[in-house]
């Protein structure tokens, strides 16, 4: 235990910035991805015969490992081997895999006579899409953006492999120095990420959604 603390008071300034670069490249490619999934979850639902090509498409590209794609992409992109971009990419690309489904799924979760009863009142297309569908499908995409924020975390540090930052640095440092504080450190750092992550999308899904936490109640 001893040894761990020596290295953060030593090496502070390398755990925070592996940190904030871990942060960058895991939240960067989480927004882009989710921007990107939304109107293809939504063509998917819109366009029912796009339905099953989108699932089937993001469940194969969601299946190629995490490796092969970080070292294809600076060929197809024209980016150096050590470029973040290509995490950020690669990442982006997994997330737009995952969100894509859950967006469609969480769209089509919603109860037609609701829609249908918007519909009634004068709700065009897209302020029905905006102001009913979207909000009662959050609790489903958002759980969707709960799994990729986890899994873009947990990926970042793949990138360590091919000499891009990251807390996946401080394992590398360690095995390559026979020295286990930096590798505890980011496994540590790491698994409080990822259950940091998880619990702000949680408390945003509590506050854009407070008509489920009457419903669990009832």
């Amino acid at each position: 235990m001893s040894s761990i603390l020596d290295y953060l008071r030593d090496n502070s300034g390398i755990v925070l910035d592996a940190l904030g670069q871990h942060v960058l490249l895991a939240v960067i490619p989480l927004v882009v991805g989710v921007v990107v999934a939304l109107p293809i979850g939504y063509l998917g639902v819109r366009f029912g015969w796009l339905y099953h090509p989108i699932l089937n498409i993001s469940g194969v590209v969601y299946a190629i490992p995490s490796l092969a794609i970080f070292v294809t992409l600076p060929y197809v992109l024209g980016t150096k081997i050590l470029s973040p971009v290509n995490i950020v990419v690669a990442l982006a690309i997994y997330t737009v895999a995952l969100m894509s489904r859950t967006v469609a799924d969480g769209l089509r979760s919603v109860d037609p006579a609701l829609t249908e009863a918007a519909t009634a009142m004068g709700y065009k297309r897209t302020r029905r899409l905006l102001e009913v569908e979207l909000p009662l499908a959050a609790p489903v995409i958002l759980a969707g953006v709960r799994v990729a924020a986890v899994s873009n975390i947990s990926l970042v540090s793949v990138g360590a492999l091919l000499g891009i930052g990251g807390l996946g640095a401080l394992f590398t440092r360690g095995f390559q120095l026979f020295y286990t504080a930096p590798i505890v450190v980011g496994i540590v750092l790491s698994i409080l990420l990822a259950a940091i992550a998880d619990v702000v999308i949680v408390l945003f899904q509590r506050a854009v959604t407070p008509w489920t936490r009457a419903g669990a109640g009832a």
